[in-house]
């Protein structure tokens, strides 16, 4: 397994697609807050991610409004959040940009929550996984929805040692919040 490679301890980059936005007329595409449904799904990511054991060290969350919601929502799921960076270069960003932002994380942090976009994120997780449990990978080339969390794990002694192809994609799932009613 490509992830037990290497020498170092063992990090995990977790990505979140931002959950569900709306698409308000006249607002900004940046400025787009979460539909109904994303403020369902949100929540549910959140307890997805402490379920699994997978609650980051440090988070970084695009700027964009519907991301940054989808942070105050997953992290209010569990008892004391971590820093999080919101990161004007994750709007948009390819999965290079990403990457290069990754790169500068401490090498302290174990286990990074990236936040933010398609196709940037799909493109990441492709790009960094040489390898898959189950038909992970299959998966994201299928579709990467809102509020889709990636779990890349990988052994390295810091975040400027992450490259493609170097990490194994442990899981994909899509939590999904409940309607009420």
């Amino acid at each position: 397994m490509i992830a037990r490679a290497g020498a170092g301890p063992l990090r995990r980059l977790v990505v979140l697609r931002h959950a569900k936005s709306a698409w308000p007329e006249g607002v900004a595409d940046h400025q787009r807050p979460l539909a109904p449904r994303g403020r369902r799904d949100a929540p549910a990511a959140g307890r997805a991610l402490a379920e699994a054991d997978c609650l980051p060290d440090l988070a970084l969350c695009s700027t964009a409004v519907r991301a940054r919601q989808t942070w105050d929502l997953a992290s209010a799921q569990w008892g004391t959040p971590p820093p999080v960076r919101h990161d004007r270069r994750l709007y948009a960003a390819g999965a290079d940009e990403l990457l290069d932002v990754v790169r500068e994380v401490p090498s302290e942090v174990e286990t990074l929550l990236l936040i933010g976009h398609n196709p940037g994120l799909e493109e990441l997780v492709l790009e960094l996984a040489g390898d898959a449990l189950d038909d992970a990978l299959d998966e994201v080339r299928r579709k990467f929805p809102t509020s889709a969390i990636a779990v890349l794990a990988w052994r390295g002694t810091g975040w400027p040692a992450l490259a493609p192809g170097a990490a194994l994609l442990t899981s994909v799932t899509v939590p999904r919040g409940k309607k009420k009613g």
